[in-house]
């Protein structure tokens, strides 16, 4: 019994498949959930069969996307971490950035949001962002500027939310990711 190994992509179809998510991406966030894979193929100038050999489901793509997204928000958080200045400055950046990417991004906004089984896609993602988030709860901690019984349970529920009101924004202008951020996130810093 021989054990399979996954065959590398050939170039052309990893940049394929690059396009495919960048198009991807660039739709879902213009138009959420409603967004077709006919419409991602053209965006990307593919055939949608092109599509379809990446991603059999639109399910599989939003997958992707937010296997991609969680990982681009784990490399800013494990940044963050190395980055200068006061811990609770570079915590409330890190939350800023993580709004306004929810906000940009209608469709991953929804996804994040409405969806449980997300943690189960994003595994190794929320392990790294899970580690840095407890580095600069700690460091914040050290400084006296984080609550002592701040955890980051605290962090990913109120980032969970922070999806909730960035998806509602597009629809009740009256909400504001923005203002929720600093409200939010007041009650975890020391007193």
């Amino acid at each position: 019994m021989t054990a399979t190994t996954e065959k590398p992509m050939r170039a052309d179809a990893r940049r394929n498949r690059e396009k495919v998510i960048e198009a991807a991406r660039a739709e879902f966030a213009s138009e959420g959930q409603d967004a077709q894979m006919p419409d991602i193929a053209k965006r990307a100038g593919v055939g949608v069969g092109t599509v379809y050999r990446h991603f059999p489901t639109k399910e599989a793509l939003v997958e992707a996307l937010v296997r991609d997204h969680f990982s681009r928000i784990a490399d800013l958080a494990e940044a963050a971490v190395d980055a200068e200045g006061e811990p609770w400055d570079r915590f409330i950046s890190l939350a800023t950035i993580c709004g306004e990417r929810c906000a940009s991004d209608r469709g991953l906004a929804a996804a994040v949001a409405g969806s449980r089984e997300i943690l189960g896609v994003i595994a190794e993602q929320e392990t790294r962002l899970r580690a840095a988030t407890t580095r600069l709860i700690e460091e914040g901690r050290a400084t006296g500027q984080v609550r002592e019984d701040a955890t980051v349970e605290d962090v990913s529920m109120l980032m969970c939310s922070l999806a909730c009101i960035a998806d509602m924004e597009n629809t009740r202008p009256d909400f504001s990711w923005r203002r929720y951020v600093e409200v939010a996130f007041e009650g975890m810093r020391a007193r």
